[in-house]
This record gives structure tokens, sequence and C-alpha cells, in this order.
């Protein structure tokens, strides 16, 4: 079989990861699994054979290694007490492929496809001697309170870029959950930025902690790069995303638009905000109709309190959403940001 072959099954295997990962669900966990088939033992055999000239076979090797670690945990969590927290742990090892692969891109136009969105084109070389492309601030998955980063590789320092900073649920990291939003941004010309939060989660009960830290990577970025100060996007997922509406709506914020997914939501958190603040803020909110642990309940009550205090609220309830993150509502997101293409 072809070294072609095999990239294309280690690619399709990471795509019915990703498959699973979106619909990710207690009740349907044995369903989702049977679809991943024999992708992985077909991949083992496969790369077994094959043979790659320099530099491919490190990266393919690596991301070919934590993509079969993320089918083995994924195996191992059927049946255990704790199998949907054990599925989410083996999903982060996605992240550690994507990662591993995404050099490839320049190389190969199969591996360029796939971090690119449905119907976005492969990004031009840069303008600027200006560094781009994915990098990494004290931001190892050993370490809290970096950030990693993605510039668009055609940067150029003339034009002003929107940004979005998304920042990962609870026990994740930045550096892994930088890849749930970089095939959305690649071909749209926006800058990425996810930090790691300093603790475990986001400094949820002292919010000035994490917000100083989300302030000082933003400062970071806005020296090097030419930021569009007008489209400054917080969002995150879970915790994540509750820590966007924690710290977005505080009046020091400065970011101009808001997207929490899955978050959880107490009408207090709008005592924090004055009505300046909310007033025409643009925020738009997603959750699942299926979210097993902050209920949907809690995204209604939020789209009516936002609305009620002058926000401009998008509202997206997702019938077939778990808790877990929507990608296809990245390119929406970024529509609604007026990002350009």
């Amino acid at each position: 079989m072809s070294e072609a072959t095999a990239i294309a099954l280690l690619l399709d295997t990471l795509e019915a990861l990703e498959h699973i990962a979106r619909r990710l669900h207690p009740a349907r966990f044995e369903a989702l699994l049977a679809s991943l088939g024999d992708r992985d033992a077909a991949l083992r055999q496969v790369l077994a054979g094959a043979h790659w000239p320099e530099p491919l076979g490190d990266a393919i090797g690596r991301a070919a290694e934590v993509t079969l670690r993320a089918c083995d945990g994924l195996r191992a969590a059927q049946g255990a007490t704790d199998g949907p927290r054990q599925a989410y742990r083996a999903w982060r090892e996605v992240g550690r492929a994507q990662e591993a692969l995404y050099p490839l891109a320049v190389m190969l136009p199969e591996v360029d496809r796939f971090f690119l969105a449905s119907g976005e084109h492969a990004v031009g070389a840069a303008r600027s001697d200006a560094p781009t492309g994915v990098m990494h601030v004290g931001n190892e998955t050993t370490e809290r309170g970096g950030f990693s980063l993605y510039i668009p590789e055609d940067y150029d320092p003339a034009r002003a870029y929107p940004l979005v900073m998304a920042m990962h649920g609870g026990s994740g990291h930045g550096r892994l959950f930088l890849w749930s939003w970089l095939r959305e941004v690649r071909g749209r010309s926006v800058i990425l930025v996810a930090p790691t939060a300093t603790g475990d989660t986001w400094s949820l009960m002292e919010p000035d902690v994490d917000g100083a830290h989300l302030a000082r990577v933003l400062e970071h970025i806005a020296r090097q790069w030419h930021l569009d100060q007008s489209r400054l996007l917080l969002t995150g997922m879970s915790d994540g995303g509750t820590f966007t509406l924690l710290s977005g709506l505080s009046n020091e914020s400065p970011f101009t638009h808001l997207a929490p997914v899955a978050a959880s939501f107490h009408p207090l958190l709008l005592a924090m905000a004055s009505p300046h603040r909310l007033s025409g803020l643009p925020v738009y909110l997603v959750h699942g109709a299926l979210d097993w642990m902050f209920p949907v309940s809690s995204a209604r009550t939020a789209q009516r309190a936002l609305a009620a205090a002058g926000a401009r609220v998008t509202y997206r309830e997702i019938a077939d959403l778990s808790h877990t993150y929507p990608r296809e509502e990245g390119s929406a997101i970024l529509d609604w940001l007026g990002a350009s293409q």
C-alpha cells in the first residue's frame, strides 16, 4: 500500500475521531465507538509497511502514534465507570496529532486541505519578516499560564487582523485547544491565540487572576502584530465559556465580541457589568440541548438576561449537541464577527 494511502487513512481516522468527539454523550458512547470501525487496526497495519522520506517520517510517525493512542483510550473507556471522562482525556490526543501533522501542510496538498474549512483556500506567503504560523510561549502541556498562537502565513503588517482568543475547558490546555479553531481561522486571515489558565481551570472565584493573564497575552500580541481593535473576540468552551462571560462582561475587558460555548451562567454575572458595557455588546451564545453538565436551561436564562440588559445576543441552541465543542459553529462565529475570507 502506498504512502499516499497511509496518509489518507491517517487523516480519515482523525476525522472519525472528530466525528465522535462532536457527538460524545454518555448514552451514545457505544454506538459512537462502533463508528470508528477498524480504522485503528488498518492504520497500524499500513504504517508497519510504509517507508517515508525525511522529513515526513518523524511528523507522520508522531501523528500516527498519538492518533492510535486516542483510539486506544476511547476503546478502554468503553464500560469504565468514568468512561465519559476517560473519553474526553483520550480525545485530547487528537490535538497532539494535529500539531505533529501541521508542518506538513506546506508539503502535502491532502494535509493542507485537512487544515482548511470547507470552501476556503490555502494561504500565501508572508509579506514581512514577522514570525508566522503556529508558535508557543511558555506553553508546553506540562506548563500553566502560557499561550499558543497562530499568525496567518500570509501576514501583512499593513493590514489589521481580527483576533480570536479561545479558552479551553476545565483541566484542559491551550496548546491542545488551539486546534479546535485553527482550521476555521486559517483561510480567513484571522489571528488565533489559545491561552492556558494559570491554574487547573480558569480562576472563576478570582476573575482578576486570569483576567490579568488574558490582558497580558493580548498586549504581547498587539505589540508584535497589527490587530483590528474593533474585532477582538473572546470565546471559550465549558469553564472557558463561563470565564468568557465572567471576564468579558467586566468594564475593563478589551474584547469587543463574546462567544461563550456550553457555559454556566448566573444572573449575578451581570452585576459586574455597567449598563454602558452591556449596551449593544455583541454576544454569540452557543449551547447544546443535550448538555448533561450545564443544562440548556442555564443558556436560555443567559439569553434572556443578556438581551434584557441591552446586549445584542445571537443564540444558538443545537439540538444534537451534548457537552462538547461544536466545531461547525466556528465559521458561523467568524461570519458574525465580520472576519473576511
